[in-house]
């Protein structure tokens, strides 16, 4: 049986910029591996309304889970949760349990719930809240949707939140060969290797350091008896 599939979504004008690196999207795709989750898309809009419904609506139908990243905040220019309202027709408003949670955290600080940072309680209807560790602002569920913060330390801690409520499937397992020979020399023996073993991917990565070059080949897939084998392969070919 296939692995569930899933799409990420990087939301920031930002990150778009080239003002903030993104990270996050490394982050999950390293956690999803573990468990048996196959990321297949990753993409990064700007705070447009337009394009996060219409992202959002497209990466819904096509993988099993969606899992995004930015614009939960307190400002005016953090509309993601509006947008995920949108996207599937809900109502959004200032939610009870968010407010409570917000409510707690800031008053052990003795800082102000005020209007700004009670934006962070606005949740779309339906949707289930996602713990926050870090800072206390909720992400949430809604559909097949994960929607979670920007800055590093609370995406991480949403994900480890959400991660025991996600069905996997065989962990992805990888094997990796050094080979100093360049690409153009061992891609048709590669290429040979990887039609025999038609259930794993393998990958050719170029490298060039101290005067040497060559390539390092990946293998990856869910069976370690045929990557051992193609392994086993790659070392006789290329030894």
């Amino acid at each position: 049986m296939a692995n569930p599939t899933a799409a990420m979504l990087v939301i920031g004008d930002e990150i778009l910029s080239g003002r903030t690196r993104d990270s996050n999207m490394h982050h999950l795709a390293q956690k999803l591996c573990d468990i048996g989750v196959d990321l297949k898309e990753a993409r990064v809009i700007g705070d447009e309304h337009g394009a996060i419904i219409a992202a959002v609506q497209s990466l819904s139908i096509a993988y099993t889970y969606v899992f995004t990243s930015g614009g939960i905040g307190p400002t005016h220019d953090d509309i993601t949760a509006e947008c995920i309202a949108a996207a599937f027709d809900r109502s959004i408003d200032v939610r009870d349990d968010a407010r409570a949670i917000l409510a707690e955290h800031y008053d052990k600080s003795r800082t102000e719930l005020n209007a700004a940072r009670l934006r962070m309680a606005r949740i779309p209807e339906g949707a289930t809240l996602i713990d926050n560790p870090v800072s206390a602002a909720p992400g949430f569920i809604l559909e097949n949707v994960h929607v979670m913060a920007g800055v590093p330390a609370v995406f991480e801690a949403m994900v480890d939140s959400i991660l025991p409520t996600l069905t996997g499937g065989a962990p992805l397992l990888s094997e990796t060969m050094r080979v100093e020979r360049g690409e153009g020399d061992i891609a048709g023996p590669l290429s040979d290797i990887a039609e025999a073993f038609p259930a794993l991917a393998f990958g050719s990565y170029p490298f060039q350091k101290d005067g040497r070059y060559g390539a390092h080949i990946v293998i990856r897939g869910n069976d370690q008896d045929q990557i051992d084998q193609a392994l086993a392969r790659l070392e006789e070919t290329f030894a």
